[in-house]
């Protein structure tokens, strides 16, 4: 059923009432062509409403030579290919590169770039569903050019910017709050688990980390190729299921015969696995019933020695008081890596009696519960919110505000 315009509107196709530029790289060999004053944008500029700087500043000569347009201030990019539907005002005449488009309004007086901007807000997700491509997605100039819009009056262009101005800058300031207390929830319950082991009992000895489970990191790296996996058998285990603490998605199996000569790395229930590189110091303990595998090279697995209960380890290990340990001794690297199973089973636990470790296990989950909830409360939330301003963009431009 064909849509009824409102009175004085009109619909056009994005081509017909804008001039789309693109964009280009001068040569990187030339290092003098980024020793200028033009601004020049890329998708990494485009963290902000309205692009004031940009990382890199090009020359006159840089323009000449490449590619690259200049788009006027007062106009808006938009990206095509990389950070593909991103949309960005223009303080300042700037120069774009190749993953970007200048939408630039042939005539001021009949479509306004604040109304073009909220309107490509609202068609994001539309451009992102178009993009095609291997590794990454884009859309063509063409699809840019086709794009329907619908052009009120240009006082009507402006109640409309006020109205959505309006209700964005209340749904922005209700997100911050929703973000500002799922940020306190979080740190909430962080300063209450530092504080379970700052503040340890009399009874409560310092044991050393070794003394408390038995280490095995991962095979050395040549000991598990790619070449030896299978479509199915024994399970390797990653870094992913330390980090994100689940076991529901497995990528790699190995064979039986490689599984007994690995055997010294199997995992069972209740042992704890820790991310050993980049993201280090993420635990999670190996539930029941989770298939038969083994660690790979970027995993430690730690076995707790009787007496000691898993999960009083686990949220020591999840506790700031560990991971600013094995931060300092990760030596600052910019992808850091745990210290030798030596160093770490030196660490000292402040370490109470068996039945003291299940009555803080009890108090810390049951505090993590209530945590969560509120966590759960204050996502939903900015979930919510997000979802309002996209109903308010779509009424705006179906006429309906």
């Amino acid at each position: 059923m064909a849509r009824v315009l409102k009175e004085g509107w009109e619909v056009k196709k994005l081509g017909e009432v804008c001039k789309i530029v693109g964009g280009g790289t001068p040569s990187k060999k030339k290092e003098e062509y980024y020793n200028g004053n033009i601004l020049w944008a890329t998708v990494r500029d485009m963290k902000v409403e309205t692009i004031t700087d940009t990382e890199h500043k090009i020359t006159q000569d840089a323009i000449k030579n490449s590619s690259t347009n200049i788009i006027p201030k007062d106009n808006i990019i938009i990206a095509t290919r990389v950070g593909l539907g991103k949309v960005c005002k223009l303080q300042y005449d700037t120069a774009i590169n190749q993953d970007l488009k200048g939408i630039i309004p042939l005539d001021s007086k009949k479509i306004s770039i604040e109304f073009l901007f909220r309107w490509f807000t609202s068609i994001s997700e539309k451009i992102i569903s178009e993009g095609t491509g291997a590794t990454v997605q884009g859309v063509k100039l063409t699809f840019i050019n086709s794009l329907s819009i619908f052009i009120p009056p240009l006082q009507e262009q402006e109640r409309i910017v006020a109205i959505l101005d309006e209700a964005f800058g209340a749904i922005e300031k209700a997100k911050a709050n929703a973000q500002l207390n799922l940020k306190n929830a979080k740190e909430l319950f962080e300063s209450y688990l530092q504080s379970i082991f700052k503040n340890k009992g009399d009874d409560w000895e310092e044991k050393k980390w070794g003394e408390l489970c038995h280490f095995v990191r991962g095979p050395f790296g040549g000991s598990l190729k790619k070449s030896m996996f299978k479509d199915e058998g024994y399970v390797v285990y990653e870094q992913k299921h330390a980090i994100h603490d689940h076991f529901n998605q497995i990528r790699y199996f190995i064979d039986e015969d490689k599984f007994t000569e690995m055997k010294r790395f199997e995992v069972k229930p209740n042992d704890i696995i820790m991310s050993c590189s980049g993201s280090i110091g993420k635990v999670a303990i190996i539930p029941e019933n989770i298939p038969r595998g083994i660690i790979n090279q970027a995993l430690l697995k730690l076995t707790p020695n009787k007496g000691v209960f898993v999960h009083f380890i686990k949220h020591w290990l999840r506790s700031k008081i560990f991971q600013d340990i094995i931060f300092e001794h990760s030596g600052g690297a910019a992808i850091p890596n745990v210290p030798s199973a030596k160093i770490m089973k030196e660490i000292l636990i402040p370490f109470p009696k068996f039945e003291e470790q299940e009555k803080i296990v009890e108090k810390i989950e049951a505090i993590l519960s209530q945590t969560k909830k509120l966590e759960s409360i204050y996502e939903q939330k900015l979930q919510d919110l997000d979802e309002l301003k996209k109903s308010i963009l779509q009424k705006a431009f179906n006429g309906e505000l």
